[in-house]
């Protein structure tokens, strides 16, 4: 008698949401952005999905939404996958930006009342990994894009800020592991 072969192999497809009216936690998506989500629904028809894990931020909810209905997947909420807080105090804009690539430099770096992108990229991390031990092999994960390019700086320390500000909104990068080998690459064209 044979015993099956079990594959480790697990492809994680790591989606940035579509386009939103704001950074709120119930920003919508703009018209432009629902029809960027039929689009990522059919980038992923043929990609057999068998999971999907989403920011709890409506803006990613929205994004995923006609893939999930036309896969008939019931969208899994998880709250460590919602966008890091850089800080809670005001900057100007052109501050902000200085500090925020600071963030990519220096993972430990904690502006005030924001999270360090370490600790973002932790509980990403944390995501990912259970992911790698549940039974579906092909997922997708739903985020926003400095959680996701901090995620994706995990597997790969050569991504950083010039990622980030590349991002296209939706984006797709493809994660794909046997838990000794990662492989990172960006897929979605636009």
């Amino acid at each position: 008698m044979t015993k099956n072969k079990i594959s480790l192999n697990k492809t994680i497809y790591v989606v940035r949401h579509c386009q939103s009216s704001g950074q709120q936690h119930s920003a919508p998506l703009t018209t432009e952005g629902k029809v960027q989500a039929t689009l990522l629904a059919d980038f992923f028809r043929e990609l057999q999905v068998e999971r999907i894990v989403s920011s709890p931020f409506l803006r990613a909810c929205e994004s995923i939404k006609p893939l999930a209905e036309q896969l008939r997947i019931t969208v899994e909420i998880d709250e460590r996958l919602k966008e890091r807080l850089l800080s809670t105090s005001m900057l100007p804009d052109s501050e902000w930006l200085k500090q925020f690539r600071e963030t990519f430099d220096d993972l430990d770096l904690c502006l005030p009342g924001g999270e360090s992108s370490r600790n973002a990229m932790q509980r990403a991390v944390a995501v990912v990994d259970e992911i790698v031990q549940h039974d579906a092999t092909v997922t997708v994960l739903v985020t926003h894009g400095n959680l996701m390019t901090l995620l994706l700086k995990h597997f790969n320390e050569q991504i950083g800020f010039a990622q980030w500000q590349s991002l296209t909104n939706p984006d797709v990068y493809k994660i794909v592991t046997d838990n000794v080998n990662v492989e990172v690459k960006r897929i979605w064209h636009i």
